[in-house]
């Protein structure tokens, strides 16, 4: 199972068994061998592999089908976007409702620039949490 994935993977990358053995200080045989199952690289190569190729360690050894870990809770770029939106409506909301003031003063951009980073984490969080909470047992960690 590991020699046919990480073949695979190599593939798709277009890299010879010698560009694989270069970047991990191996020699393209070595990668020959652990392709075809003969041997299996030490746990630091496999970490190694795992990050070249971006995939999880467990799918390099055959124990998950999934090629990257995401948490059930994590955010895809598409719910971080509208987040993003949703913030620079509500800060265009609050700066057009009234003056932004801090003790008087108008706020100066590097200060609003703050409240959006602030209202878009907080937002992040809220979002996380929700998945966190109403997502079925079975997908959790």
């Amino acid at each position: 199972m590991f020699g046919s994935r990480l073949k695979d993977l190599r593939n798709e990358r277009k890299l010879t068994q010698d560009d694989l053995g270069k970047l991990l200080n191996v020699s393209g045989k070595t990668i020959g061998t652990w392709e075809r199952d003969s041997r299996q690289p030490n746990i630091e190569s496999i970490n190694k592999l795992a990050t070249i190729f971006g995939v999880t360690t467990d799918y390099l050894l055959g124990n998950s089908d999934e090629k990257k870990s995401q948490k059930y809770y994590e955010l895809s770029d598409k719910e971080k976007n509208d987040i993003a939106i949703q913030a620079e409506r509500l800060m265009e909301g609050i700066e057009s409702g009234h003056n932004l003031n801090f003790y008087g003063e108008p706020a100066t951009k590097e200060q609003k620039d703050r409240i959006l980073i602030a209202v878009k984490t907080a937002m992040e969080m809220n979002k996380m949490e929700a998945k966190r909470k109403f997502t079925p047992k079975k997908h959790r960690d």
